[in-house]
């Protein structure tokens, strides 16, 4: 019975907490709109805040907490929701999430940055960890029960806000009428910019009332996913309801208390279960939660992607196989096989493309599924051992498709799933994943047959071989990853121009709409899933190989959301977005950080310069996230609207062609490095379109979104430019202009053009 009570207690205080954090987020998202996933780490950021005002200059107690919970968590709120979520109103769901994502990932490394993650931190209980009661035989701290009674504060607190308060009834209104909100003479945007600064109170709150129950010892990392728990909690109330969201907290406590009480301590992979068991819940309340009709009607937002034609993708297929070629031979083979693995990430990539793109579909753990093809691979596809190793066809074969077949079974549970709730059931998976599966080091038997799935966390993968062709060689594994990149980018392509990328397009406008015409959407999704799962496996697969070895982490949620930040900062609607996110996110910022970090050994008395640019460069991708929102179709799309715009400026184009084609003989030649020529041909690109509006601006043709687009939108005033555009759509003669057409006579029949 005192064991009973004793994790009783701890279930309920740990319950307590994710309560508080599960009411942030309830708020956040009641009155935005914006489900941010950003929660947990402000409220890492806030304790670390804590913990270097308490303990490292030696503040007191109450004034840490009055100067972060008071202060600098409302301050932290309202920040956000002014410079950052203001930005994402008519965006689609997978732009909010990436900005959020970006925010959390850019909290981060700006922790990292400020508190160097090998100098060991701790926090200790309220009053102390001696100071406590007897209940019942069982001991109760003093901290322990101070975090019950600030949850029941804050849920009597909410309780009353919402029902016995004018601000509170307000808050509701926005949830329900924003424009009816604005007609009785209230803010909807102040309202949520309230909802915010409170939230963000509230994860800090969280945050540090956690930290010393879970162990004491900071990291951002395992903080800010201690944090993420509590989005379970929160879908106990489908993120509208607060006394739902703490009683999903309670449940969620005592779960966890109860199987580290009474699982077996002989079961290998309780631990593993135990820090997975928040995920399984909010997996399993996604699925079983009633969850929003189909919408009937197509939902208007910013994002504009232009559908590639097959030609175009084959042509710059082939192009970019030759710049990679060429690009190559100013390279050395760690320089080789590091850009090999910037396009096994761009592989994973294009799953993205084919899933979220062109379907509508959310996935926030690609990366899971790349380990699973790679576990596969590494138990049944390698030839050979020591140096003569070797990946196999038929063992690649087989594991991607096994991945699909997973992708599928993912998929038919969540089949009814759109947006946030199919973003968290995949975020979900991958947190299961990396906790069941990449944790499991120990040996098991079944059927006579012992194996281990993650053996000693660490997989050693060698490269393909398929008879003369041997990837070993690190350029010919280069070439063999771009020219996949361009066959599968080329088969997306196919796709959506065929009928079937035409029902894809149109699951993902309005899904009740397509299923009236009769489309099956069961076979939509599962078909769709299934063939996404295939080609992140594959690039799972090239890109173990590529490493040599993996390990764990390699596969992790952190891994997964990064890549879908940079897939959509660069266009996840785009071929080119996936070529940029899978790069960037392989090798791009990693390459930056890694060579400031050279630089500031090799030069020491500049150390503190470079170590400085390189946390900027951590911090500037969470930046470059973030402002997904003033452009939601991505940078990519930008620069070539750019190009574009120079297609009658063809002299512009060829001075800047001539110019990186002596850029690259120079550095051919050996007169600079690889990093030099590559600088320098960016500044090239980047700066052509403003060199030809500034050298011939009569033949420069306006930009997409900047006075001129193929699209007419409905929201547009009607002027004689857009007269022009639509007679040129429609095949009309063109305008004389200063004349105006005589309108028909009585009687006199309207020809319409054949």
């Amino acid at each position: 019975m005192t064991t009973f009570l004793t994790f009783t207690i701890l279930g309920l205080v740990l319950g307590s907490v994710y309560a508080i954090a599960a009411s942030g987020l309830v708020l956040t998202y009641n009155t935005s709109g914006i489900f941010n996933f950003a929660h947990g780490a402000q409220a890492m950021l806030g304790t670390f805040l804590y913990w270097q005002l308490s303990v490292g200059w030696g503040l007191p107690v109450w004034l840490s907490l009055l100067l972060v919970v008071g202060v600098f968590g409302p301050l932290m709120g309202l920040l956000l929701h002014k410079l950052i979520m203001g930005a994402l109103r008519d965006t689609a769901e997978v732009a909010k999430i990436v900005v959020t994502v970006a925010v959390m990932l850019g909290m981060v490394y700006l922790s990292q940055w400020i508190w160097d993650p090998v100098e060991p931190r701790t926090l200790t209980m309220f009053f102390g960890s001696d100071a406590s009661v007897e209940i019942a035989g069982v001991v109760v701290r003093l901290h322990e029960i101070l975090c019950l009674a600030v949850a029941l504060a804050i849920a009597l607190g909410l309780r009353m806000l919402f029902h016995r308060t004018r601000v509170g009834v307000v808050m509701r209104g926005t949830v329900d009428s924003p424009d009816l909100l604005r007609l009785n003479g209230h803010d909807p945007a102040r309202v949520a910019a309230i909802s915010w600064a409170l939230g963000s109170a509230l994860a800090v709150l969280a945050g540090i009332l956690i930290t010393p129950v879970s162990g004491g010892s900071l990291e951002a990392n395992a903080l800010t996913l201690l944090v993420i728990d509590a989005f379970a909690a929160a879908m106990f109330g489908r993120l509208r309801n607060i006394p739902p969201a703490f009683v999903g907290a309670m449940v969620l406590g005592l779960l966890g208390a109860y199987v580290t009480a009474y699982f077996p301590s002989d079961w290998t992979w309780t631990g593993n279960f135990r820090v997975s068991l928040p995920m399984i819940l909010l997996f399993i309340v996604i699925v079983v939660l009633p969850q929003d009709r189909l919408r009937g009607a197509a939902t208007r937002t910013r994002e504009r992607y232009r559908v590639p034609s097959v030609r175009a993708a084959a042509t710059w297929g082939l192009v970019l196989l030759g710049i990679v070629f060429l690009y190559s031979l100013l390279l050395a083979d760690s320089g080789i096989t590091t850009l090999g693995l910037g396009m096994a990430f761009a592989i994973i990539a294009l799953s993205l493309t084919l899933l979220t793109g062109y379907a509508g579909e959310m996935n926030l753990a690609p990366m899971s599924f790349a380990a699973i093809a790679t576990v596969i691979v590494f138990h049944f596809g390698i030839t050979g051992s020591g140096l003569d190793a070797s990946l196999n066809l038929p063992g690649i074969a087989l594991a991607v498709v096994a991945t699909a077949v997973v992708g599928g079974l993912v998929a038919l549970p969540a089949l009814r799933l759109r947006g946030l709730y199919l973003a968290l059931a995949t975020l979900a998976f991958g947190a299961l994943l990396s906790n069941m599966v990449l944790r499991d080091t120990v040996e098991h038997t079944l059927a006579g047959f012992t194996f281990t799935l993650f053996p000693d966390g660490t997989l050693i993968i060698p490269k393909p071989r398929f008879g003369p062709v041997d990837l070993g060689d690190p350029l010919t594994f280069l070439l063999v990853a771009t020219a996949l990149f361009a066959l599968i980018a080329l088969g997306l392509a196919v796709l959506r121009n065929s009928g079937y990328g035409r029902r894809l397009a149109a699951m993902k406008d309005s899904p009740a709409a397509t299923a009236m015409l009769g489309q099956n959407l069961v076979k939509l999704k599962l078909s769709v899933f299934m063939l996404s799962a295939a080609i992140a496996g594959l690039g799972g697969i090239l890109m173990s190989s590529a490493m040599g070895s993996v390990e764990g982490e390699s596969f992790g949620l952190m891994a997964s959301l990064a890549l879908v930040m940079l897939v959509v900062v660069g266009g996840i609607g785009y071929i080119s977005g996936a070529l940029f996110g899978g790069v960037m996110s392989g090798i791009g910022f990693t390459l930056l950080v890694g060579t400031f970090n050279d630089l500031a050994i090799s030069q020491p008395q500049a150390a503190t310069f470079f170590e400085l640019l390189g946390n900027v460069v951590m911090v500037g991708t969470a930046l470059v996230g973030m402002g997904v929102g003033k452009n939601p179709s991505g940078s990519v799309q930008g620069i070539m609207d750019g190009y574009r715009s120079l297609r009658e400026a063809r002299p512009v184009l060829i001075g800047g062609a001539a110019l990186v084609a002596v850029l690259y003989a120079l550095a051919l030649a050996g007169l600079y490095g690889s990093w030099t020529f590559t600088l320098l041909a960016l500044v090239v690109v980047m700066a052509l379109p403003a060199v030809g509006q500034k050298l011939m601006p009569h033949a420069v043709a306006p930009v997409e979104g900047h006075g001129h687009s193929d699209e007419i939108r409905d929201d547009e005033p009607f002027t004689d430019t857009l007269r022009d555009r639509l007679d040129l759509a429609l095949g009309l003669p063109a305008r004389v202009p200063g004349v105006r057409a005589a309108a028909p006579q009585k009687g006199e029949e309207v020809n319409a053009p054949a």
